[in-house]
């Protein structure tokens, strides 16, 4: 393969693998009401799976994406395009906590308004429930403005197990705050936010703030405790990420086919793609599935987040009533995961990599 054939051919190979799993970023349970009659998952995979042109289809698309695959991890050493973007995005990493501020704080107030507890279909009366909304709109906006974000991040994991453990285990739903939320609390705030600016501040001898800011010291205590860990937060985000989409795509899509099927007959997703609706459940499971594998996995990290990303904006156009807040959380994931490749205890660290030396960048502290 000449080399200006190759940015060619990987386009190719990108655009094929979005065509072909275009619905595969939706939550079955935010566009239906309710669900179909119920269906043996193993036999209508099998009775699928069993037509000739299905199979036929689906197997082929497997075995093209796979070549493709593995002839981009045999040149992608000799790349330099890639080893420019990742030395670019390196320069990205201070700018990770104020991105994944974003991706939970916005919908963490838009829950406390609306009245869910993180997934929409957990919802509550405002009206009836005061101290919940509170708790909601204040966790965002104090995410938000990266203002006792540690603090804030902790409250917000323990609200997370509270609802997943009293409430109702369907907010798993929304697992994707869980990761964010850890990530945080391992980071701070980052840069801009309101914990660096009052630090800097009360820092500053003669500063009549820091004369009364009891909480400063322990900013910078945490940050230089919590030192270590950052190198781990890739990793953390990626497997967050990937157990999300395994979680879409084994219970949501192959495990409940009817509910499934109902989102192909509501959006007549066939008429986009004209095949059978059992081939686009299939197909959107599996590929969920493969696609939380290589995130967990750390394999090809930066192309399954930037897949990622391209399913989550064509869902949301593709099925207009999806709740786009429901959905920011996930794409500053993306985003992030982009952004910092696969961290440690990843296959990317063995395969393929391009010839750039020393490990990927560690965000660095505040």
């Amino acid at each position: 393969m000449s080399a200006r054939s190759r940015p060619v051919a990987v386009a190719a190979l990108a655009l094929f693998a979005t065509l072909v799993a275009r619905p595969a970023a939706a939550h079955v349970d935010y566009v239906t009401e309710g669900s179909g009659d119920p269906l043996d998952a193993a036999a209508f995979t099998a009775e699928v799976l069993s037509e000739p042109f299905n199979a036929a289809l689906f197997g082929g698309s497997g075995l093209l994406a796979l070549a493709g695959l593995a002839v981009y991890l045999r040149i992608r050493p000799t790349i330099v395009d890639v080893v420019v973007l990742r030395e670019t995005l390196a320069g990205y990493g201070d700018l990770v906590p104020w991105m994944l501020r974003l991706a939970v704080g916005l919908p963490l107030v838009g829950a406390g308004f609306q009245g869910y507890l993180f997934a929409p279909t957990l919802s509550f009366d405002p009206g009836a429930s005061p101290l919940l909304r509170v708790l909601f709109i204040g966790l965002g906006f104090f995410v938000l403005f990266g203002l006792a974000t540690r603090i804030a991040s902790a409250v917000g994991l323990l609200t997370y197990a509270w609802v997943l453990l009293a409430v109702d285990p369907a907010v798993v739903l929304a697992v994707e705050y869980v990761p964010v939320f850890v990530a945080l609390a391992i980071l701070g705030g980052g840069r801009p936010s309101a914990d660096d600016m009052l630090l800097a501040v009360a820092s500053t001898p003669g500063s009549y703030y820091g004369r009364i800011d009891p909480v400063h010291h322990l900013k910078a205590f945490l940050d230089e405790s919590t030192g270590s860990l950052r190198r781990y937060v890739p990793t953390v985000l990626r497997v967050g990420m990937g157990a999300s989409f395994v979680y879409l795509g084994l219970v949501q899509k192959l495990a409940d086919p009817a509910s499934a099927l109902l989102v192909v007959e509501k959006y007549d997703l066939t008429s986009v793609v004209p095949v059978d609706p059992g081939l686009w459940v299939v197909g959107a499971g599996v590929t969920e599935i493969a696609v939380g594998l290589a995130l967990i996995a750390g394999f090809f990290t930066r192309g399954a987040a930037a897949l990622s990303f391209v399913l989550f904006t064509t869902t949301l156009f593709g099925l207009p009533d999806d709740p786009v807040l429901a959905h920011v959380a996930l794409f500053g994931m993306a985003s992030a995961v982009f952004t910092l490749g696969s961290g440690p205890l990843a296959f990317d660290r063995w395969f393929g990599r391009p010839a750039l030396d020393g490990d990927e960048a560690v965000i660095p502290a505040d």
